[in-house]
């Protein structure tokens, strides 16, 4: 049973795994690289806010969208420890992940459109295929090999900076 603790109520982990459809282990995983947090009773079990399951929520739909864990830590990181983030500030780090998104689908749609000519080409010429080094972004950084290059948007544009 939930307690009730200075108006805030604390959850059992399996009562958060089953509400937010995730496993008790994923809670144990999403605590320990500091995306969610709980406390500890006097019986040393854990316990966790009933707006972590908020928290867990963004968590999943970020994964959905195809945003790195540690991305979504930099996001839930803006809030001081211990605030419940509101409608405005999911709103704002929407609004700084649509550029991100933006750029996957672009690559995405770019993947789909040549995807019939790449296909068992196998090729990855150095100087034209556009998934190994699009825009000739590594023949830019001189001879010899070189690593794959960051194409997000961001990424293109400071290299054009």
């Amino acid at each position: 049973m939930p307690q009730l603790d200075a108006q805030v109520i604390w959850l059992t982990p399996g009562q958060v795994a089953q509400r937010a459809g995730v496993a008790i282990s994923a809670l144990h995983y999403y605590e320990r690289v500091g995306l969610i947090r709980s406390r500890r009773t006097s019986t040393n079990r854990r316990e966790y806010r009933r707006d972590t399951l908020r928290v867990i929520a963004f968590i999943r739909t970020a994964q959905r969208l195809g945003l790195s864990l540690r991305r979504v830590k930099e996001s839930l990181d803006q809030f001081p420890e211990g605030e419940v983030p509101t409608a405005r500030d999911w709103a704002r780090i929407s609004r700084q992940w649509r550029d991100e998104l933006t750029g996957r689908i672009e690559e995405l749609t770019a993947l789909r459109d040549n995807f019939s000519d790449c296909i068992g080409c196998g090729c990855l010429s150095l100087t034209s295929c556009p998934y190994s080094n699009p825009d000739d972004v590594l023949g830019r950084e001189g001879a010899g090999p070189r690593c794959f290059p960051d194409t997000t948007p961001a990424a293109r544009r400071a290299r054009a900076a």
